[in-house]
């Protein structure tokens, strides 16, 4: 019988998709998760799509994922009846030794992609027998770029289908401080906004979206075949040190330099237009529309040249002019007129703007060429090593080319290599609505030079990537990794110079991080070392070619990067076909991209967009560092940090602000020793902090001393109102009502343990009359009237209306318009449970500890005293710590300590519950 085909697509950044919609009965995409952690700007995804035959047949599984072109795929794995099968990376023509083996012999083998804007294609497949199951999972490796002040990690979501367990978690570390984080994208408004859990806590920041099946299907865009969309994570760093901030590990370092409050340089820019008759239609009004607002960007102190060339050149002015009114008004008149007609002769174009440049040397000032074509020389000189010759000899490493490539007509390997020998960089233009607005966001990348010869120097320093920059922009940022030799810091000396308009300038001062005790350094030397060395190859000939490239593809073997020189070779069960993954060349033809008996239908498979993806970070959830002590002094920000009385078992924080300002003290209660002098790391009052979904969860401080008083627990209340959250605490091993919702029939409630600062020792779930859900840290035991099954492993539970998804340290349930997450947690060998709303019900009568809204308050000062306003109430507030247990790895929090009647703008007591 021939075996039913269902295509899974892993789509966007990070995602999955199923290209038809068979019937829900066949096939059941039961599990997409995404988990994306990003430390240093430098990120690693993990997509695990899981998938159930439903049929009483075996079927092929495709499984097709698209990734960002900048990323590296390092591991892949699929799971088949509790088997484990490895993806191994390969020289390049060892895999497609084994793949043409495979076509020879007649099987499916084919995987190879087409490339999109910013991702692209993979795909493999498998056969899955009656009733079972796969998983697939990939992971891959990439260093986010920074373009116009921010860093983008972009989802894109297509599923094709509703799915119950669908997740995106985004983990963030940057230990230089998060400066600020947004999610965008047209899945973060509307109806899915409440899908989205942001927390930013200074140096770590977390996205979560749980979008139910409901809102899946309701949202703009969306239907029954599910989403259909972007979530975009934007953020920041916060830059102090001007040479910027340097981490190592063993015998490894990166560095990040990206200095700012430097005055623009004035420039000049000569822009050379292809107006060729391939440039006929949308391209050449989209160009005309680029340009004119482009030269309306241009400050009174640039000087610029416009040449437009087909067989020939047609100048503006011959010669390069002040950017005054009075020329830019001529100049948008000239670009009006440019106008589609013969042939196409780039050297003779380029030449000339080289010639334009060199012509007006000015003291002071930064030079930039940028070449706009769409297609190969067909006049002039057609001999693509002989422009390329010339081209090299006239710029002469004077100034950069930037080379933009309209459309996929383009050679696009000649404009590369050609912008890269002249210290450029090339980027396509798609043939899109948005072109005139893809040609004006590259020229703001290179709009303001802020610093020209900047020359990186590790004394102590080796095997370094890219130290020389012809210039560096407002916005972006130069990245440089090495190796420390003898992993010695004293003899390791990193310093900066570089030309900052007639003057030169020297960065030395520099802020040398922690040692990083994983291999995250050396991984990031090895793909700026990988990324580059391909970028050189490109450059060379004979065996000069030869030996940079053997040095990248040793690299990627050893790393196992799948690059354009390395294939994964993907294992399936004994009489499977084999499958090769290919990355592809930007430059590449679409029929390049394409090889193998089943890469036929690729182009169009994955283009409607969609995906589905999970994200478990390497080795399961990390841990939380719960009850750690942090010593210090100092506030964030230059905010003055202010000194907190003590409580019994607590070490309170307090110290003083950035720059030596003093703290502001509280008194000691009555009773209580004063405190140590700890940071406060988010005390600053202008909102420092952002914080959004409001939701309780566990919080604890580092204990000074052993306590005496009763046991008590730490609870936090955040919203993205208020810089600073509301604390209070719990004393004794209470039981609670964590939430009510009486439209849906749902109860849950909670057992506080009996360890200080600690968390829930059971959670316990009613639905209806008839299912009891109980949760504790060993496993799940759900009753159903007389039924009892108790669950210990990773899988997926369904109660009546209710769904569990149990894994390894953390619950999920869903209900309705209800998501939560219920985290394990671990401090001092003692495992407790947290509970934390990922989905804010929209049913106003839902009630609970976890439904409540923070209070609207404002600080009162007084002298050294601050009191708290909450509803016309005052009263007495101090500044304390906390940890933030709705998050995974928990951090350290400033808030402000009330009592728990006050925070709950009701008495406590109405949230207790006599029994579970």
């Amino acid at each position: 019988m021939e075996r039913a085909v269902v295509h899974v697509i892993l789509f966007g950044l990070l995602l999955a998709l199923v290209t038809g919609l068979p019937n829900k009965e066949d096939w059941d995409i039961y599990s997409f998760h995404i988990n994306a952690t990003v430390t240093s700007r430098y990120a690693t995804t993990v997509i695990t799509s899981r998938v159930a035959n439903r049929m009483d047949e075996s079927k092929e599984i495709e499984f097709h994922v698209r990734i960002p072109k900048n990323a590296f795929i390092s591991k892949f794995k699929m799971f088949i009846d509790g088997q484990a099968y490895d993806g191994v990376v390969k020289a390049k023509d060892q895999a497609q030794k084994q793949y043409s083996d495979a076509v020879s012999s007649g099987q499916s083998a084919g995987i190879v992609s087409s490339v999109g804007r910013t991702l692209e294609e993979f795909k493999t497949s498998v056969n899955v027998g009656a009733h079972k199951k796969v998983t697939f999972e990939l992971t891959y490796e990439e260093l986010l770029k920074r373009r116009l002040g921010k860093y983008e990690l972009q989802i894109h979501a297509r599923p094709m289908q509703p799915v119950k367990d669908f997740k995106v978690d985004v983990y963030i570390q940057e230990n230089a401080g998060i400066s600020f984080i947004n999610v965008q994208g047209g899945l973060s408004t509307n109806a899915l906004a409440n899908a989205i859990t942001k927390t930013h806590a200074d140096k770590q920041a977390w996205v979560y979206f749980y979008p139910t099946e409901d809102q899946q299907k309701t949202c703009e865009g969306c239907g029954e075949k599910g989403m259909n969309g972007d979530l975009v994570i934007v953020y920041d760093v916060n830059r102090n040190a001007s040479l910027g901030d340097i981490k190592r590990s063993v015998g490894y370092f990166v560095h990040h330099f990206a200095p700012h409050d430097l005055p623009r340089i004035p420039k000049n820019v000569v822009f050379i237009i292809d107006q060729s008759g391939s440039m006929h239609g949308r391209k050449i009004q989209q160009t005309r529309i680029a340009l004119i607002h482009i030269l309306g960007d241009l400050a009174e102190d640039d000087y610029f040249g416009l040449v437009s060339f087909d067989s020939e050149i047609f100048h503006w002015k011959r010669e390069l002019v002040q950017a005054s009114k009075q020329n830019l008004k001529s100049a948008k008149k000239f670009a009006e007129n440019i106008n589609d007609r013969g042939a196409t002769d780039i050297n003779i174009a380029v030449l000339e703007g080289a010639r334009m440049l060199n012509a007006h040397p000015r003291e002071g000032s930064a030079s930039i060429l940028i070449l706009l074509t769409d297609g190969d020389p067909t006049s002039g000189v057609t001999d693509l090593n002989q422009i390329q010759s010339n081209i090299k000899n006239a710029i002469a490493d004077k100034f950069p080319l930037y080379c933009l490539g309209f459309g996929y007509d383009v050679n696009f390997k000649f404009l590369e290599t050609m912008s890269l020998q002249n210290n450029g960089a090339a980027r396509r233009i798609y043939e899109d609505s948005d072109a005139d607005l893809q040609l004006k966001g590259f020229y703001q990348e290179v709009a303001t030079p802020l610093l020209t010869d900047v020359t990186m120097i590790y004394l102590g320093g080796t095997n370094l990537t890219q130290t020389n920059f012809s210039q560096y922009y407002d916005g972006s940022e130069i990245v440089v990794a090495g190796q420390i030799s003898d992993n010695n810091l004293e003899t390791f000396i990193p310093q900066v110079v570089a030309i900052s308009g007639t003057s030169k300038v020297m960065f030395s001062e520099t802020n040398i991080t922690e040692k990083v005790s994983d291999d995250h350094i050396q991984r990031v030397w090895a793909y700026l070392t990988v990324k580059q060395l391909l970028e050189k190859e490109l450059q060379l000939s004979g065996p000069e070619k030869d030996k940079v490239k053997e040095e990248a593809m040793e690299l990627s073997l050893k790393y196992s990067f799948v690059t354009p020189l390395t294939s994964m070779v993907v294992t399936k069960p004994s009489g499977e076909s084999t499958d090769v993954l290919h990355k592809p060349k930007e430059g590449a033809t679409h029929t390049e991209q394409r090889r193998g008996g089943s890469a036929g239908g690729l182009a169009g498979g994955c283009a409607g967009g969609g995906c589905h993806t999970l994200h478990r970070g390497t080795g399961g959830l990390t841990r939380g560092q719960a009850g750690r002590t942090m010593f210090g002094g100092y506030g964030v920000g230059g905010v003055p940090g202010r000194r907190a009385n003590s409580m019994p078992g607590r070490t309170m924080f307090g110290g003083y602000g950035a720059g030596g300002l003093p703290g502001h003290r509280v008194s000691s209660m009555p009773g209580l020793s004063k405190s140590t002098f700890l940071p406060m790391p988010f005390l600053d009052i202008e909102a420092i902090e952002e914080y959004d979904s409001p939701s309780f969860i566990a919080a604890t401080v580092a204990t000074a001393t052993t306590a005496t008083g009763p046991l008590s627990h730490r609870f936090l209340l955040k919203d993205g109102g208020h810089s600073i959250p509301l604390c209070f605490d719990i004393i004794g091993n209470k039981r609670l009502q964590l939430l009510h919702s009486p439209s849906r029939e749902l109860t849950v409630n909670g057992e506080l343990d009996s360890v200080q600062d600690g968390g829930f020792t059971k959670i316990v779930i009613h639905v209806k009359t008839d299912h009891f859900i109980e949760i504790d840290v060993n496993g799940v035991t759900v009753r159903e009237g007389q039924t009892v099954t108790h669950h210990t492993g990773e899988e997926t539970i369904t109660a009546g209306s209710l769904t569990l998804i149990k894994r390894s340290m953390e619950v999920d349930v869903a209900i309705g318009d209800i998501r939560i997450a219920i985290l394990l947690h671990e401090k001092q060998g003692e495992k407790f449970l947290w509970p934390a709303l990922r989905l804010q019900p929209s049913d106003n009568s839902t009630g609970g500890i976890l439904a409540l809204k923070l209070p609207v308050y404002k600080e009162l000062r007084h002298h050294s005293l601050t009191k708290l306003k909450i509803n016309e109430q005052t009263m007495d507030a101090v500044i304390t710590g906390a940890v933030d247990y709705s998050n995974a790895p928990p951090p350290q929090m400033g808030c402000w300590l009330v009592s728990a009647d006050a925070a709950l703008q009701r008495p406590l007591q109405d949230f207790h519950v006599a029994q579970l």
